[in-house]
């Protein structure tokens, strides 16, 4: 078996596209463009083919990450000047590389995502960039309501030792910059960041009218 590491981005429209129909959507393009996928073994074989961090619907992302493996061995180079063929606007290969001697998968590696989140200008406090940053930054917990998957109700959780970097840029529109937590050991949401900024600072913003991009993804 052959693995190999895919770079694309996903822009326009098509970020609408979930992250199911997106592996569909691969999938398909891998069948026509006659790369044969590796299978798992078992009851329920399934092609050996996964993303780093799934992008949640809405989001642009400018170098996602996809891994998968092959049975016969291709030129890295061919394979992307193949999948680039046949992917629908908004989905664009940027690189391939082949990637030999890891045996953890690219979702277990990652730990830290880089996101763009562009708000609308709104409430805006009567304060610099540098100086949102500090007074967010400075509180001694930032507290906001998480979602657990078996718990019914949200759950308050403190997301400041999950935030790595953040920087805000005061223009026509807030621009927050942040290095988040991500993977399976620890994960933040973007949301939660605007969430907690939107009431910190009492802005009203409309989430309707943010914008997000994932712009990297960071792994050992």
């Amino acid at each position: 078996m052959f693995k190999y590491v895919m770079t694309f981005s996903k822009t326009g429209t098509i970020c609408y596209t979930s992250h199911l129909d997106l592996m569909r959507m691969f999938k398909r393009a891998f069948k026509r463009g006659g790369i044969k996928l590796a299978y798992s073994q078992g009851f329920n074989p399934h092609p050996k083919l996964g993303f780093a961090q799934p992008l949640s619907l809405g989001y642009e992302g400018m170098k996602e990450l996809m891994e998968f493996e092959t049975v016969e061995e291709h030129d890295p180079s061919h394979l992307r000047e193949k999948m680039s063929t046949l992917m629908p606007p908004g989905l664009d290969i940027i690189n391939c590389s082949r990637v030999v001697d890891e045996k953890k998968t690219l979702a277990a590696r990652t730990y830290a995502a880089e996101y763009i989140i562009m708000i609308p200008s709104g409430r805006m406090p009567d304060m610099t960039g540098e100086e949102m940053k500090q007074s967010y930054m400075s509180q001694e917990k930032i507290i906001t309501l998480k979602k657990q998957k078996k718990k019914k109700e949200p759950v308050e959780i403190d997301i400041k030792p999950m935030i790595r970097d953040l920087t805000f840029t005061k223009g026509k529109r807030l621009v927050i910059k942040a290095v988040l937590d991500s993977g399976s050991n620890s994960n933040l949401s973007p949301e939660l960041v605007i969430n907690t900024v939107n009431e910190y600072f009492d802005m009203g913003i409309d989430r309707n009218d943010t914008e997000i991009i994932r712009t990297e993804i960071f792994y050992h």
